[in-house]
């Protein structure tokens, strides 16, 4: 799963719109519904704004892994 897709799930489970999101970090909503989507890469800058949006720490969605 992806980190767009992760964030989108924990989104429904908590009962938070991408519009409240997208406001709180100052990224234009159709932005946000492109990355969580899997139809735009979300980029560090973003991932970091809505993190903090979420009140969530940047290693919430990341999971590390090696290339190959």
């Amino acid at each position: 799963m992806c980190v767009g897709q992760k964030i989108k799930a924990y989104l429904k489970d908590n009962g938070i719109t991408q519009t409240f999101v997208a406001n709180k970090a100052g990224i234009p909503v159709q932005k946000l519904n492109l990355s969580l989507n899997g139809n735009r890469k979300l980029d560090f800058d973003e991932y970091e704004l809505i993190c903090g949006a979420l009140s969530v720490g940047t290693d919430k969605f990341l999971t590390p892994r090696l290339p190959g």
